[in-house]
């Protein structure tokens, strides 16, 4: 089988990229105040907390954009927010031809949107009329199809040639500060993700991008309860600069565990690889259909059976779980054969330990 992963950056860019936003926290804050835990409230003039709008500010810069906020709902608030303030009920978007990420589809469904669908696989072949008669594009950056293998920019370049006006939100969830663009820096309208997967707290999503789409989204959380208080915002930005080098660990592992893997050292399993799986993860096929029961064994053997925020701060041990839904949908048969693995923030003895004792135990 073959997967087209998303290409992401090793341990010396991600140095480069933590350097990068402590560089860029220096230029906004005093360092007086970034020793503050951060202030709470509907701030007169500003709407928000002031340190709630100096991290946006932060980011905003970080990212090359006009502008930034954050918001309640993680990355699902965040791409909520966004089709909210471009879209009008029963307005079209354009999407990728693949099974929906759940929680955007729940979006897309209860606005009533009608669903004009390409294949950004095949360009070469899109269907330019659907293209022309959208406003709007939902572009996941991840991947959504095992078999998906469009480049980000490619694509965002192709829509914009057919049709100019086209704003493109690109959901950058599971690849922000791993890939070396986002959807933003690709040529993007905005990009929005969850920072709950980038270590910070719970339920904090951010839109980077143009400054109108930005302001319409102020004004519809103008309420205090709406607002993203200052010391949440504090604590997503702390928890940020840790994020890349994490990542690129995480990345490390990965390759040294797929390798292991396919030199034969785990009995039983016909061949591993990376993927996009929402998040850069280990896909293991086994030979035989063998695959929930050893996720019940790995369970008992320390690994986390399922996610909290796929890459939160709470996610510690490796994660052995079956393959995404999304993936699910185009290949059911995968749920028996199939499991994939993140290392989270284990190594790979670790791994390979935990996968070798739970398969050894099924093939007795």
């Amino acid at each position: 089988m073959k997967t087209y992963p998303i290409e992401t950056i090793n341990m010396e860019e991600a140095k480069i990229l933590q350097f990068k936003l402590v560089d860029t926290i220096h230029r906004h804050f005093t360092g007086e105040e970034f020793l503050q835990s951060g202030d709470f409230g509907v701030v007169p003039g500003l709407g928000k907390p002031v340190y709630t709008k100096k991290v946006e500010e932060v980011l905003a810069d970080f990212f090359g954009t006009e502008s930034c906020r954050l918001v309640r709902g993680a990355g699902t608030g965040a791409i909520r927010n966004v089709i909210n303030a471009k879209l009008s009920p029963g307005d079209k978007i354009l999407i990728h031809e693949a099974p929906i990420y759940p929680t955007s589809k729940i979006i897309i469904d209860s606005m009533g949107l009608e669903k004009l669908v390409v294949d950004f696989n095949e360009l070469d072949k899109i269907d330019e009329k659907k293209v022309r008669d959208s406003n709007f594009c939902l572009l996941q950056h991840s991947r959504q199809n095992i078999h998906d293998n469009y480049d980000l920019e490619t694509v965002i370049k192709r829509l914009k040639s057919i049709n100019p006006g086209l704003y493109i939100l690109v959901d950058d969830n599971y690849v922000i500060m791993k890939a070396r663009k986002i959807g933003v820096q690709s040529g993007g309208n905005a990009s929005a993700f969850s920072l709950f997967k980038l270590l910070g707290p719970e339920g904090i999503g951010c839109i980077v991008g143009d400054k109108e789409t930005i302001e319409d989204i102020n004004k519809l959380n103008y309420s205090g309860g709406s607002q993203v208080q200052g010391y949440e915002a504090m604590d997503s930005l702390r928890s940020l600069v840790y994020a890349p080098v994490m990542l690129a660990i995480q990345k490390e592992v990965g390759n040294e565990v797929v390798e292991r893997i396919n030199n034969g050292e785990v009995a039983g399993v016909k061949s591993a690889f990376i993927a996009n799986a929402q998040s850069r993860v280990i896909l293991v096929e086994f030979e035989n259909p063998i695959a929930k029961k050893v996720l019940k064994r790995t369970n008992m053997l320390g690994a986390a059976p399922y996610p909290v925020g796929s890459e939160s701060r709470y996610e510690v041990s490796s994660m052995f779980y079956r393959v995404s839904g999304t993936f699910l949908i185009s290949n059911p048969k995968l749920e028996d054969y199939m499991i994939r693995i993140n290392p989270m923030r284990a190594g790979a003895d670790t791994i390979i330990r935990v996968l070798k004792e739970a398969v050894d135990a099924e093939l007795k």
